[in-house]
């Protein structure tokens, strides 16, 4: 016998705003405005505008799209601009959402003008991404009743929101998903100046002093991501106000240049900002696989690390300075690699520009 449909489920309470793994230090050291958000300026120049514009019409922002790796900032980018447009912010993650009334539950217990954050939203099963839809474009659900010839369609309606996607993987997000998108941010790698600029600032809201010399070796080697270098900056502290570093009461606690480079090689960071299983990577594509072309699956297993691990956290940094490259038959090391790594290159194997043939 079959069973009966329950009808449309009821509104399930919104998301809290803490992110799962982050403590009160890394939420302390997250910028509330634009004004405190450092770097991506024409991201930040933009997106401006487009706040302000939706804020003097009474609507919500156009949905907004973010796409970048792992750390630099597209979480609190998202927290800041329900901040500037003084809504409520509503955050789960693709994975969290198993079934189509999970995002039900949510959507219909948003208010007018709320955010609603999807992380990994490449993650989506088609289900809930086809609910999705219709959500984005008309603010509305479709919600099936009943079972077989007697089957129907609710139309249940929903308060205007904004949708904010985040994702690392924007090559495998639908196109009907994209599509309905109105506003896409890109994020790229933080610079010098930026790094600097956020290592003082988070210094300063950790209550600690830190010389400019020893900022400026700090966000050198912290690859060009903000989550990365507050997270070395904690460790940089704990160093310079252990008893053998200085003797000092935490609250009179200085970083130093010297500090800097003990925790750096305490830690096997090195100038670049490559930590030991970046080498290690590396390392194995030189020396067992000749310097590649070598297979993702086959170089995740070589270094221990799942394939995810291994494009979304470890690659990224590594193309952007050049040592790497992803190639149709695989990856491959460049000419800079062996070079930063103290290895002698095969003869002839790379052009002027440091990439391998």
């Amino acid at each position: 016998m079959a069973k009966k449909n329950p009808g449309p489920p009821e509104p399930g309470p919104a998301r809290p705003e803490a992110i799962p793994g982050e403590d009160e230090k890394d939420r302390a050291l997250r910028p509330k405005r634009l004004a405190e958000f450092l770097g991506q300026q024409a991201m930040k120049d933009n997106l401006r505008v487009f706040i302000r514009a939706a804020s003097e019409r009474g609507e919500s922002l156009d949905h907004l799209f973010l796409i970048g790796p792992p750390g630099l900032g597209k979480t609190t980018l998202a927290k800041v601009v329900a901040n500037e447009l003084e809504s409520d912010f509503v955050q789960t993650s693709a994975p969290a959402l198993d079934k189509p009334k999970d995002l039900v539950g949510l959507l219909t217990n948003l208010k007018k003008g709320d955010v609603f954050f999807i992380d990994e939203i490449h993650r989506l099963k088609p289900a809930i991404e086809e609910l999705l839809y219709i959500a984005m474009e008309d603010y509305e659900l479709d919600w099936i009743v009943g079972q077989g010839p007697m089957a129907r369609t609710l139309r249940i309606p929903i308060q205007p929101f904004t949708l904010v996607g985040a994702t690392t993987k924007a090559g495998v997000v639908s196109s009907p998903l994209i599509s309905r998108f109105g506003i896409t941010c890109r994020f790229s790698f933080y610079v010098q100046e930026d790094m600097e600029a956020i290592v003082h600032r988070s210094a300063g809201l950790l209550g600690v002093k830190i010389n400019a010399d020893a900022a400026a070796l700090l966000a050198g080697s912290s690859r060009g991501t903000p989550r990365v270098v507050n997270r070395l900056l904690r460790r940089m502290r704990d160093f310079a106000q252990s008893p053998a570093a200085d003797s000092r009461p935490p609250a009179q606690t200085r970083i130093t240049l010297p500090a800097v480079r003990d925790g750096l090689s305490r830690l096997e960071i090195d100038s670049l900002g490559l930590e030991k299983q970046d080498r290690d990577i590396l390392s194995m594509i030189i020396e067992r696989y000749r310097g590649g072309p070598v297979g993702a699956e086959t170089l995740a297993i070589s270094v221990g690390e799942s394939v995810e691990t291994l494009e979304d956290y470890y690659e990224p940094f590594m193309i952007q300075a050049g040592l790497l490259q992803r190639t149709p038959r695989g990856r491959t090391v460049t000419l800079r690699a062996y070079g930063h790594l103290g290895i002698k290159p095969p003869p002839d194997t790379g052009n002027a520009e440091g990439f391998l043939f």
